[in-house]
């Protein structure tokens, strides 16, 4: 496999180099075209997330890929390569392959067993497959790709918690508040748990919405969609003091609310729900009066997240996955070879018979065709063994050695002409 992943998420970078890193919706054609003009790469597909964007590439050689990929991802975003070179990952084949059902799965998301990175998965597959820049290897691993993400989904539990924090995160406000109806939220942040917050909340008659984000574009759109107001983070003080709930989630790796920007509540409860991973809220806002404090590991206790059964059986689906794909791109390496072993096969039989018309040329038309069958027959049976074996040995461990060994031992080529088109005419291209 010459697959690569470059990427940075809310694991390696803080939410302002995700800002800056992150591709807008309207670019990111763009950005993928260039990328496919890149001498060093075949085939490529950007996923951009609020938490993550990451470049999916086929490759023909890993460094200057690698380098192609950080300078067109650091020039987008108007950071210095060493800059964001900090906060890179890299993975490579089938590193590439294991990262990318792991994403699509949930566990690596920021909060476990979200399910909206299938869809914007499926997006990012989708727009390389219209543009041209997703071929036979990455339209492979993605389609693998999104049916190990349903398949987790469908198999394990961990598919509730994305939704489910923040169903359970609003059940304990509301029997600390009594009704939502009439009351003001605070958001914090734009992403897509903040999206589902406010959606969910809605739903549930809050009555104002109030989006804060680092970002004003974000948060205004957000804000919009929703119904509410967009503030910048720093009036957040200001619009917490006027509501009645506020629930993070950002995938910033630092603090966002400090404990001064909460003031003691005795008239007026207030409850912080704090669902992003790392924490946005400084814990010590619990022992202000009036405020009542829930974090991931209190909704964990409540029933929100996932179980490590559940993540162990997920990451169990994942490894069979791997294991089976990993297997068939093995195979498929080989099948050229063994097209043109059998290719060669032929081409001695076609010689031989020709020369046999040669020597024996008082044969009948029914004799020819018997003796042409006998020797194809025999053939098959010889090569039947060896061509099954080598397709088997190719899922195992240095699987490939096996393969250069018969292109050694029969000099070989599978880019030849005549075993290209046998691979065309057995159905196999």
């Amino acid at each position: 496999m010459s697959v690569l992943v470059v990427g940075l998420s809310h694991r390696t970078a803080p939410v302002s180099v995700l800002e800056r890193a992150a591709v807008p919706v309207d670019d990111v054609r763009k950005t993928v075209e260039e990328l496919h003009l890149a001498e060093t790469i075949s085939e490529v597909m950007l996923l951009s997330t609020c938490n993550r964007i990451e470049v999916y590439a086929d490759v023909a050689r890993f460094h200057p890929a690698v380098a192609e990929i950080t300078s067109v991802l650091a020039r987008h975003s108007g950071l210095a390569v060493s800059d964001l070179s900090d906060h890179l990952y890299v993975h490579f084949a089938e590193a590439a392959a294991e990262h990318l059902f792991t994403v699509a799965s949930g566990l690596d998301s920021m909060v476990v067993g979200e399910s909206q990175i299938l869809g914007q998965l499926r997006n990012s597959y989708a727009l390389g497959t219209e543009i041209g820049s997703v071929g036979s290897v990455l339209h492979d691993l993605a389609q693998t790709a999104l049916r190990v993400g349903k398949r987790v989904h469908t198999e394990t539990g961990i598919d509730r918690a994305g939704a489910s924090i923040v169903s359970v995160a609003l059940d304990r406000a509301e029997s600390v508040l009594g009704t939502l109806d009439g009351r003001t939220a605070v958001i914090v942040g734009a992403g897509s748990m903040a999206a589902l917050a406010g959606a969910t909340l809605r739903r549930r008659g809050i009555g104002d919405i109030v989006v804060a984000n680092r970002s004003m574009d974000r948060g205004a759109h957000l804000a919009e969609r929703l119904g509410g107001t967009a503030v910048p983070l720093t009036a957040l003080a200001e619009v917490i003091a006027g509501a009645d709930l506020v629930m993070s989630s950002t995938g910033s790796t630092g603090l966002i609310v400090e404990a001064d920007a909460i003031g003691a509540r005795a008239a007026r409860p207030l409850v912080v729900l704090d669902i992003a991973l790392p924490r946005d809220v400084d814990p010590s806002v619990a022992v202000q009066q009036g405020v009542t404090y829930l974090d991931l590991e209190a909704l964990r206790d409540g029933g929100a997240m996932v179980s490590d059964a559940e993540v162990a059986a997920a990451m169990a689906i994942v490894a069979e996955e791997l294991r089976e794909h990993l297997a068939a791109v093995q195979r498929l390496a080989v099948a050229p070879t063994v097209t043109a072993l059998r290719a060669r096969a032929n081409q001695v039989i076609d010689g031989e018979l020709c020369r046999l018309d040669g020597r024996v040329p008082d044969l009948t038309s029914a004799e020819r065709r018997e003796v042409a069958d006998a020797v194809r027959r025999a053939v098959e049976k010889v090569l039947h063994a060896p061509t099954v074996r080598v397709k088997e040995l190719a899922a195992t461990p240095g699987g490939d050695q096996y393969a250069a060994a018969l292109r050694e031992l029969f000099d070989l080529d599978p880019a030849a002409a005549e075993s290209v088109a046998a691979v065309k005419k057995s159905g196999l291209s």
